[in-house]
């Protein structure tokens, strides 16, 4: 009986260091990460140095990442044979994600786990945040506001067919909202999400900065 049992927790244990570490195409479903740039560059972007918060960029909401997703919890860093993508391939992504360096980024650590080529990880990236309607209300703003998260969420929603609250969530960081994060299927459609990925910032005064 001890022989069985000690057999089974290190199977157990294997199990979940190999869940843990994250397995390339062992997932179930995409978050779909969009980052409110002007915020984001005021936080830390520009203090980087980085091109996204270049004078004329006019960022509104880019493309943080498409980020593979477990029920509970996220793989990340995975083991993957394909190959790294170009510098041209991470050139292109900066028109939705701001920088090349941002892409890379995104593929080293969450685009390893989707089992995809780099190739087809960003296209299928492009397809997700294309098909969610960015609520152009906040690209109209010409000085801060202070707004419930709530409302950027409702904005969302209202935009979107069949985006329901649970669908969808928003963040905020140092009292300024950070990101949509909208959960979508491996087919890209929306879906809800798992419970440690609702958790809405729950600000009645969040800061909202214009885009310049």
């Amino acid at each position: 009986m001890r022989r069985i049992l000690a057999a089974a927790a290190i199977c157990l244990s294997s199990l979940t260091s190999v869940r843990a570490e994250g397995t390339a195409g062992d997932f179930d479903y995409y978050v779909l990460s969009l980052s409110w740039s002007p915020n984001w560059c005021a936080l830390e972007g520009s203090d980087r140095g980085s091109p996204q918060c270049d004078i004329g960029q006019e960022f509104g909401w880019v493309l943080h990442g498409l980020w593979p997703q477990y029920e509970r919890g996220w793989p990340d860093y995975c083991s993957t044979s394909e190959p790294q993508p170009t510098e041209r391939q991470t050139r292109l992504m900066a028109t939705i994600m701001g920088s090349s360096g941002s892409a890379w980024h995104q593929w080293r650590k969450h685009g390893v786990c989707s089992g995809l080529s780099a190739t087809d990880y960003f296209a299928t990236a492009v397809t997700a945040y294309n098909k969610v309607t960015r609520p152009d209300v906040f690209l109209r703003l010409e000085q801060e506001i202070t707004l419930p998260a709530s409302v950027v969420e409702d904005a969302f929603v209202a935009e979107n067919q069949g985006l329901r609250p649970d669908m969808i969530t928003i963040t905020c960081r140092a009292g300024a909202i950070q990101e949509a994060r909208v959960c979508m299927t491996r087919d890209l459609e929306f879906r809800t999400c798992g419970q440690d990925v609702i958790r809405d910032c729950s600000l009645d005064d969040a800061s909202l900065l214009p885009v310049r």
